[in-house]
Order: structure tokens, then C-alpha cells, then sequence
């Protein structure tokens, strides 16, 4: 049996290697970082698939929905922190796993920043979206089940997604982590974070059965199992 690399160990390494990005190599090497975060995100992915065709339709699939998912961030890229990308990378990791979860989340996140404009942040965002997109495969079966439960884990993604970047402004601003400037940043951004959960939500509502069900044809009509 093929051994796996327990995507626990990579998700530490990418964050050991974000806090090593703030405090040692400084503004100018954030291209690294992000670049080793995108090796370490798609790693899991190959290193799941056994030698057969199934393989490169899931990539291809997978490939398909990361792309919609950034088209997603440029379609409403006029509306501020109301977005649908979260809430297509959970229906993603709900669908293909959470290997494809962690893997749509980093590559969004590395992709639509082409656009949006690449810096130190984008690895804390390819973090933080590959986390949610992980975590959703791991729970996709009661996620599936529970809409209710869907909708809480959406907002708690946004959530999760507003106090992580706000952890990224205080370390990179000062230096280090600073307990006073992230409350008073956490606090001056609540109306952020309540839109980022919110989004979540509704896109949730709108998406899960379109884009589940799409996905599901799509599994089905090309024999593509997946174990999430």
C-alpha cells in the first residue's frame, strides 16, 4: 500500500513556515514562502493518487472548480469582503476531500492574487483558505447531512478567515505578536468579519446544491471515487 504524508505534518510546516516568513526573512522574501506554501499544498493531492486514469479526471475536475472559484473573486471584486470563494472552496472539499480542499483553497488564494496584487499576505490567505477547504472535507459527511451545520461551519470560516488575517497585520506591523493592536483590530474590524460570515452563508445557500449536485454528475459520469 502506497504511504501517504500525513497532511496534518504539511499544514504544520506551512504555518511554522509563516511565522519563520514574518520574523526572519522580512518583506523581501515573501515569494519563497509563498512559493513552498504552494509546493506543500498540492503535495498531499499527488502523493493520494494511485497510477490510474481516475487520477488525472479528478485533476482535471479539480483544476475546473479552482478556476471558477477565482473567477468567482473577480466577479465581485466591486462588492468589498462579500465574496463567494469560501464558500466554493467548502463545497469543493465537501465533494473531492480534503486533500482537493486544502489544495483549491491555496491555489485561490496564489491565483486570484495575480490580480488582486501578491505580497506577504498571500500566504496567510492560501493558509487560511487551504485550512477552511481541509477541514470541510474532514466534516463533509455531516456537512452533507446538516445544512444547519453548513451554514455554522460557513460563518465560523468567515470568522476564522477575518481574525487570522487581522493576526497577519499585527505580527507584520510590529514585528511581532502584539495582544493590545489585535483586540483593537479585531474590534475596528467586526463589521468586516460579520460580512465575511454573512457571505458565507448566503453563498452557501445559493451554491451547495448547484455546484454539489454539478459535482456529483461529474463523479458519477466518469467513475471518480473520492474519500473524504
Amino acid at each position: 500500500m502506497k504511504k501517504k504524508i500525513p497532511i496534518y505534518l504539511l499544514i504544520f510546516i506551512a504555518a511554522a513556515l509563516l511565522v519563520t516568513g514574518v520574523f526572519r526573512f522580512a518583506k523581501d522574501n515573501y515569494a519563497l514562502i509563498t512559493l513552498i506554501m504552494a509546493v506543500l499544498s498540492m503535495l498531499p493531492l499527488f502523493l493520494s493518487f494511485e497510477k490510474k486514469k481516475a487520477d488525472t479526471k479528478l485533476l482535471a475536475v479539480l483544476a475546473a472548480l479552482i478556476a471558477v472559484s477565482v473567477l468567482s473573486r473577480f466577479i465581485f471584486f466591486a462588492v468589498p469582503f462579500f465574496k463567494p470563494v469560501t464558500a466554493m472552496i467548502i463545497i469543493i472539499a465537501m465533494y473531492l476531500g480534503s486533500d482537493a480542499g486544502f489544495a483549491a483553497g491555496a491555489a485561490t488564494a496564489l491565483i486570484s492574487n495575480f490580480y488582486f496584487g501578491q505580497g506577504p499576505w498571500t500566504a496567510f490567505q492560501m493558509f487560511s483558505w487551504g485550512l477552511i477547504g481541509f477541514a470541510a472535507g474532514l466534516l463533509a459527511k455531516r456537512l452533507k447531512k446538516s445544512t444547519a451545520l453548513l451554514l455554522v461551519y460557513g460563518a465560523l470560516s468567515g470568522v476564522f478567515f477575518s481574525l487570522l488575517s487581522d493576526l497577519w497585520s499585527v505580527l507584520w506591523y510590529d514585528g511581532g505578536f502584539n495582544l493590545k493592536r489585535y483586540i483593537a483590530l479585531v474590534t475596528s474590524a467586526a463589521g468586516i468579519t460579520l460580512t465575511y460570515a454573512v457571505s458565507n452563508v448566503v453563498f452557501l445557500l445559493i451554491m451547495k446544491n448547484v455546484v454539489g449536485g454539478a459535482i456529483e454528475r461529474v463523479k458519477l459520469k466518469y467513475g471518480i471515487g473520492i474519500d473524504s
